[in-house]
């Protein structure tokens, strides 16, 4: 999702733009062998998650129990803020690299743990 310039608000609370992405894939996942959707990081903390489409929504679990409300995509090519709290998209700054998730890792991922029926069971 692309916000208008109506829509975005410039954000620097909750932003943190020197903490590098925890890692290329979403950390619940990659520690229980789980898979995502598409990836979001936490633009405090550099928490990767996976979105609220995905079956576990670590993404927005994160902000839950941290509190940590801002987020970026954490897709190829994406360069959007959404704030949880307000559920508003927001304007932000370069955050560190990488931006992304590898180009060769798959969507969804990771390769080799996604089940061959996973559009069934994604969220809305």
């Amino acid at each position: 999702m692309q916000p208008t310039s109506r829509d975005v608000v410039m954000a620097t609370v909750g932003i943190n733009p020197a903490v590098p992405p925890s890692g290329a894939g979403c950390v619940e996942c990659e520690e229980n062998g789980g898979w995502w959707f598409h990836l979001r990081r936490c633009a405090q903390c550099g928490h990767v998650g996976c979105c609220d489409n995905s079956p576990s929504q670590h993404a927005r679990r994160h902000w839950e129990t941290a509190g940590h409300e801002v987020i970026q995509s954490f897709e190829p090519g994406e360069r959007w803020f959404w704030n949880y709290r307000t559920e508003r998209p927001l304007a932000g700054p370069e955050l560190a690299p990488p931006v992304a998730h590898p180009t060769d890792q798959p969507v969804p991922g990771p390769a080799g743990r996604v089940p061959a029926d996973w559009r069934a069971r994604l969220h809305p």
